[in-house]
């Protein structure tokens, strides 16, 4: 048999749009060459198990195998095989798929779905990275003979006899010059664990010495023997695949090591397991997340029945849980996806949807079933959950009542609870609610022990998402604002009608801001002379709410880059009914009023953290003369 011909119409242009659109990388073809492959086998064990094959399945694994010196890459595998008809219908005919006349015949067996091969367009991704493709193939039915099929990349075939005498297909590929990186078998095992090391038939690469136990020696201790065994490089049945009753918590965490090798343990994880109105199985785990915001994307990996697509899965997931580790697989999801493909299908849409919806799930699950658990867990997963509040609003109306507050004494509230907490003290005379708080307790302590002294209560807001997570409860939270503890004085920060009354006189008043603006001299420094408790410091130092927000907003990227560009501005309490203020303005020595000031305005600017270098120096010398 020989024949000659031009492949069909179809494929005209195809080579072209292969080598530059359909695939982003051209590793990939490894993956689709070995995905048919597998798909061939699983056609095979279908029909026997129909009995619609009666001869011997045998080992049914695929093999990949290299020669360097003949510049060649094979994929065998012991599948269903093709005749030199099928080879020319469904390789030099793209438009008829093999898998559609195959789940026709077979359309009464249940799961028919999940053998619809991609024999065709996945097949052409071997001229990415070939000159010639050759085609060595013998068919499952009975009395049907080898058939070889050749190309070159063009549009011209040759099928002649083939060689083949065991059921099954090998596809060689005649690597050409630009593609030499992948006859490697380093290369190649590192390309078949990314994208095949799940798929559900035995993939071999070669093979691996393994030591086996062979007896004891003469001290009795055990003795190992080498032994060449086949290097299946794939888990065939990864615990997505398994029904949840299956599993017990050890299989989710060997799994876990499977995937992250490195990893700590997850906290806990998801299985998800849904096939109306779309297919998708997976289990998602909530790792436990630093407080940098180091987002370790690409931890998802994305499957279609089994085969790895990629870990950008950033339209897949919800933005939110791109901290999350895991697995998803969906056959509604094709091989070749692009982000424009993800970002207007519906499935995608759902998909996400569900996920969202399946976190929220768990995490209420998980508040209502053991509330201390939980708030033991919360440093770890309340970055998941604020992100979540501010970011996705399905999310927010589940999360709003296992989202926790935590404060300064390590207490965790509810956001219903913690209103009632605060709403009797930290009512201002305008009827809002003032919630403080600080992102650094260490170093705001003066600022939180004022508020403690008057029994205010003081959140802790240190995690990278609190900037967002603060101007976002403000919005939902009905006549309710945030102010940082630091922002103002404590009788500023919750306005009230009992105010203490000034002990200095208006002429007073303008004498110790005048001394105080010319000890200080810095245009960025406001001074303000207010009327507070004389146990209160004499002097503080505090930035504008508002500004500092925007500031801290622009570091972390959100929009407001103008801010982030403006010099800080501080204002400067003098605390006019603090007794050392008297005294600066009852000394008649203008270095003695000028000497206290600045004591007293440094002291103001190390509870900030803000005295450094010669500052420092001046202060600590002049503290030591003051003693």
């Amino acid at each position: 048999m020989q024949e000659k011909g031009t492949i069909s119409i179809h494929t005209e242009n195809i080579f072209p749009i292969i080598k530059k659109f359909l695939y982003s990388d051209n590793e990939i073809f490894l993956r689709e060459l070995v995905s048919n492959a597998v798909d061939a086998t699983q056609k095979i064990k279908r029909l026997s198990s129909l009995g619609q094959y009666q001869g011997e399945l045998g080992n049914l694994q695929v093999e990949v195998s290299f020669d360097e010196e003949k510049k060649t890459i094979t994929i065998s595998d012991k599948g269903i095989g093709m005749t030199a008809d099928e080879i020319k219908k469904y390789i030099n005919q793209i438009a008829f798929s093999g898998a559609t006349e195959f789940v026709e015949k077979f359309k009464e067996a249940k799961d028919a779905n999940e053998l619809i091969g991609k024999f065709g367009l996945g097949f052409y991704s071997a001229f990415m990275v070939a000159d010639k493709v050759e085609i060595n193939s013998l068919s499952y039915q009975e009395g049907a003979a080898p058939a070889r099929w050749i190309c070159d990349g063009s549009t011209e075939f040759e099928i002649t006899d083939g060689s083949r005498t065991e059921r099954g297909t090998d596809i060689t590929l005649y690597v050409n010059a630009e593609s030499e990186e992948f006859l490697s078998k380093f290369k190649l095992q590192e390309i078949l664990e990314k994208y095949c090391k799940f798929l559900p038939v035995p993939i071999k690469f070669g093979t691996k010495t393994e030591s086996e136990p062979d007896g004891e020696d003469e001290e009795g201790k055990p003795k190992y023997t080498s032994v060449e065994v086949d290097n299946i490089i794939n888990n065939p049945s990864p615990i997505w695949t398994k029904a949840p009753s299956e599993l017990k918590d050890e299989d989710y965490l060997e799994f876990y090591k499977e995937l992250y090798p490195f990893g700590e343990d997850p906290l806990f994880w998801i299985h998800l397991n849904v096939d109306y109105p779309f297919n998708l199985t997976g289990v998602l785990y909530f790792p436990k997340v630093k407080n940098d915001f180091d987002f370790q994307r690409n931890k998802i990996k994305l499957f279609s029945r089994q085969v790895f697509i990629t870990d950008e899965v950033k339209d897949i997931v919800p933005e939110f849980l791109m901290l999350l580790h895991g697995v998803i697989d969906s056959p509604d999801i094709p091989l070749n996806v692009s982000r424009s493909f993800l970002q207007a299908d519906s499935n995608v849409k759902k998909i996400n949807n569900y996920i969202t919806k399946k976190v929220a799930d768990k995490l209420s699950e998980l508040y209502k079933k053991d509330r201390k658990a939980y708030e033991e867990k919360w440093q770890d997963i309340g970055l998941f959950v604020k992100y979540g509040f501010v970011s996705d609003e399905k999310f927010y109306e589940k999360a709003k009542d296992f989202t926790l507050l935590t404060n300064t004494k390590n207490e965790h509230f509810t956001l219903e609870e913690y209103k009632e907490k605060v709403k009797p003290l930290q009512t201002d005379k305008n009827d809002t609610v003032v919630y403080l708080y600080t992102p650094d307790a260490a170093k705001q302590d003066a600022f939180i022990q004022s508020a403690n002294k008057k029994d205010y209560d003081v959140l802790l807001m240190n995690s990278p998402i609190d900037n967002h997570f603060i101007s976002h409860l403000e919005q939902k939270l009905e006549k309710t604002t945030l102010k940082r503890v630091d922002s103002d004085v404590v009788d500023k920060l919750i306005v009230k009608d009992d105010a203490p009354a000034h002990v200095l006189t208006e002429e007073q008043t303008t004498k110790v801001k005048t001394i105080f603006e010319s000890t200080i001299s810095k245009p960025n420094m406001k001074v303000e002379i207010e009327s507070l408790s004389p146990e209160e410091l004499p002097v503080h130092i505090t930035q504008d709410e508002f500004m500092r927000r925007m500031k801290d907003m622009a570091q972390m990227g959100g929009g407001m880059s103008f801010y982030g560009s403006l010099p800080d501005n501080y204002k400067v309490a003098v605390n006019g009914n603090h007794p050392l203020i008297s005294r600066i303005v009852s000394a008649t020595d203008e270095q003695e009023q000028q000497k206290l000031a600045k004591q007293a305005f440094d002291l103001a600017l190390l509870s900030q953290g803000l005295l450094t270098g010669s500052d420092l120096t001046d202060f600590v010398k002049r503290s030591v003369e003051l003693i």
